[in-house]
């Protein structure tokens, strides 16, 4: 023990259990049964509880504020300070819980106040203790639980200090540090009122060392401000035995450097209790005080303590807050951090009243708080510094809205949201018209304001849950959730297209936009933004202020047929492409007049490809050609194998038309029937589509004559030829030429 220091005698208690000596199992067992109250030391017990004098009493503020302080800072369902009686657990300051009192059969806190240690259940319906208990099983439906006990002066554990949650939750989770903290508050609050110390003129040595211990703890453990100013406020309180009181950190106004007074904590009880409102505002807004020669207002001015034991004489009674409860007394003590005036306590209503000596005995805690204070306007500093760094990084300084980095965070999460309500989003890809010929004639200023005012007009004109950024330039982005009608997007593009006045110029400015829908389009941000992107050009293309939705299907198709182009070289050389024989009827007589060659792709990934499924993605390219000459000189071949084996059978091929209008067909045809003899040949079969000999009839006459020239036949593949007979045949009747057999 210290010398010098007084310690009573349950922290002497205390002190010995520390260093190892289990002092509290010889006087009160850890395993005493709820139901042995007879016994002699459980009896001791109950005596000690009764002399407390609190069971049965109405609710007290020094209590409430702490199970207030605990609920909100575990963020937990209940908080309370329980007290064991005999056959019940009494709960004399509770939050979140509507019951007074148990029995004590099922009270969580009978099993905590069994043990030295703090009593965590992390799931009650796991643990054989609780999962039956009806406290669990039915309302309040605990399921979490932690409680540290709470000791009378004698050192008789006579309840605890508690959390509950109706969810589970995981110690290694929480800092159990806090609420050690504020039950060593409630067991100081019991000591002061068991020795009858409030109303003494000095500051108890030991009571002031626990309170700056308890300081220093959360300086070290928690960044929480708001709680630690809590904390040492109910430390003031109790340390002084004021009924109410504050703590202020000092800053400056801006505009006048002057200093204005940011509250840290306040007790509830100093503001008219029917003025709840008014409380919260002070709690969020700070306290202002107009006057200095008040009793808040003089200690900023002059850097001395001010009390009064009688305001009603006293001019400076006049700096308390309207709504405040009457002063008997105050004192207001200024805070240092070194030699920097950092925060400022107020109390009120000590019964004893306040001297100069009582705030030079409370000089060690005062400057334990100058520390935290200062340790707090740095962290502050170090936020704000790092908020401008995050404001610089997201958004546009320009205009405020997001830029691309955030617009990329934003997006991910918009689209989230959309799968899981299974709704839409539109992602619209603005670009001002005619902007940079108004950056040229009037400067970048104007430019600049244009893009501000364009900014505002689309955050108007959009939807709260709607998203809009500046992507740099002149281009914009906006999200929008679920839009039911695409003449919304009009309107978008109508709000931009008022002119703007600026500096005596009226401006006129449009938009053209892009859209892209998902899940129409279901495609990645980036992805969407790109498609956006594409449309937005088609709607340059279209004569400007307007808007394009991407076309999926077209985009699909054009995808598919450059994929398919890159691939057909080796198709070609590779020998992918294959001729399939379509046998051609004559009914009447009843036999195989010939066969019409249909081509087939052998893709390595995708299996066996129709004609349909790519040959339409080849007109009008140099592939057209190339897969044409393939199908003419494989005609050929299969021809002159039909011939080789004395058939009289013909071969019909398809051409496209570009390569049958095209310049080289002749000359590709011709040597193509290099090895058929001239009067053979008109057993080979060109077919040509109706549309195309109507679309270009008089090439297609100076082509059939060259192709009589050259002794093959063409055929006119009619519209009508769609219901001819040869169709009815399906994929099975498709053969390879060299299985024919002459019967």
């Amino acid at each position: 023990m210290c010398q010098g220091e007084s310690l009573s005698f349950p922290r002497i208690l205390e002190r010995c259990v520390n260093i190892g000596g289990d002092l509290d199992s010889e006087i009160e067992p850890a395993n005493l049964p709820a139901e042995a109250s007879g016994s002699a030391m459980e009896r001791r017990r109950l005596a000690a509880l009764q002399r407390l004098g609190l069971l049965d009493t109405p609710p007290e503020e020094r209590f409430e504020r702490l199970t207030r302080i605990a609920r909100t800072y575990y963020n937990a369902a209940s908080s309370f300070f329980s007290l064991v009686d005999s056959d019940r657990q009494w709960l004399k300051s509770a939050q979140g819980l509507e019951i007074e009192e148990t029995d004590r059969g099922i009270a969580f806190c009978d099993y905590a106040i069994k043990q030295d240690a703090m009593l965590v259940v992390e799931d009650a319906t796991k643990d054989p203790r609780f999962c039956n208990n009806p406290l669990v099983t039915g309302d309040p439906k605990i399921r979490f639980y932690a409680g540290v006990p709470v000791r009378e002066p004698g050192g008789f554990k006579v309840g605890s200090f508690c959390i509950t949650d109706d969810k589970p939750r995981k110690r290694s989770s929480l800092d159990m540090s806090v609420l050690r903290d504020l039950a060593s508050i409630v067991e100081d609050e019991l000591e002061k009122s068991m020795l009858g110390s409030s109303p003494t003129d000095f500051v108890e040595v030991s009571a002031l060392g626990r309170s700056i211990q308890r300081a220093q703890n959360i300086y070290l453990t928690s960044d929480n401000k708001n709680l630690a100013f809590e904390l040492m406020l109910e430390d003031f309180l109790l340390l002084t035995g004021s009924q109410f009181g504050f703590i202020v950190e000092i800053h400056k106004y801006k505009a006048t450097n002057q200093p204005s007074l940011k509250v840290g904590a306040i007790t509830n009880i100093a503001l008219d209790p029917d003025r709840e409102a008014l409380y919260q505002q002070f709690k969020r807004q700070g306290l202002i005080f107009d006057r200095t020669d008040t009793a808040t207002g003089l200690p900023m001015m002059t850097d001395e303590v001010v009390f009064s034991n009688e305001p009603l004489q006293n001019a400076r009674r006049a700096g308390a807050p309207k709504g405040a409860a009457s002063l008997e007394c105050y004192i207001a003590i200024p805070v240092y951090s070194g030699d920097q005036y950092v925060g400022l306590i107020g109390l009120a209503n000590r019964e004893s009243g306040y001297t100069s000596e009582l705030a030079e005995e409370l000089a060690p805690l005062v400057q334990t708080l100058g520390t935290l204070i200062d340790r707090n306007q740095l962290y502050s500093e170090k936020q704000v510094h790092q908020e401008r760094l995050e404001q610089a990084a997201n958004y546009d300084e320009l205009t405020g809205l997001p830029n691309r980095r955030r617009l990329t965070e934003l997006f991910k999460q918009e689209l989230v949201e959309v799968i899981e309500r299974e709704g839409s989003m539109s992602v619209c890809f603005l670009d001002l018209d005619g902007f940079k010929e108004i950056n040229d004639e009037h400067g970048h200023s104007v430019g600049d304001a244009v893009l501000k005012s364009v900014a505002d007009r689309l955050t108007a004109v959009l939807r709260d849950e709607d998203i809009v950024s500046r992507l740099g330039g002149d281009e914009f982005v906006a999200i929008l959730r679920d839009v039911p009608d695409e003449r919304i997007y009009g309107r978008i593009l109508e709000a931009i297209s008022n002119p703007i006045t600026y500096k005596g110029f009226v401006l006129n400015i449009s938009g053209s936009m892009g859209v892209a829908v998902y899940p129409d389009d279901n495609s990645d941000p980036d992805l969407l933004i790109r498609h956006a992107d594409q449309a937005m050009y088609a709607a340059k293309d279209s004569g400007k202020n307007c808007f394009k939705i991407f076309d999926v299907k077209v985009h699909q198709t054009r995808k598919r047929k450059i994929n398919l182009l890159e691939q057909l070289d080796l198709a070609l050389s590779g020998n992918q492409l294959e001729m399939y024989f379509q046998p051609k009827i004559d009914l009447e007589k009843q036999r195989v007049d010939g066969f019409e060659a249909l081509i087939r792709w052998n893709h390595p990934d995708e299996g066996l490809l129709a004609p349909a499924q790519f040959l339409e993605h080849l007109e009008y390219t140099e592939y057209a050609a190339a897969v044409g000459r393939f199908v003419m000189a494989d005609g050929a071949r299969k021809l002159s194998q039909i011939m080789e084996q004395n058939l009289p059978y013909s071969i019909s091929i398809n051409l496209s038309p570009s390569h049958f209008l095209g310049r080289q067909f002749i000359s590709d045809l011709a040597q193509a029937l290099e090895s058929i003899p001239f009067e053979q040949r008109n057993r080979l079969v060109i077919e040509v589509l109706e549309t195309t000999a109507l679309d270009e009839a008089t090439k297609v006459i100076s082509k059939l004559q060259k192709c009589k020239e050259l002794g093959v036949r063409v055929s006119l593949d009619v519209l009508a030829r769609a219901f001819r007979l040869s169709i009815i045949f399906d994929d099975c009747l498709l053969m390879k030429l060299r299985s024919i057999n002459p019967s």
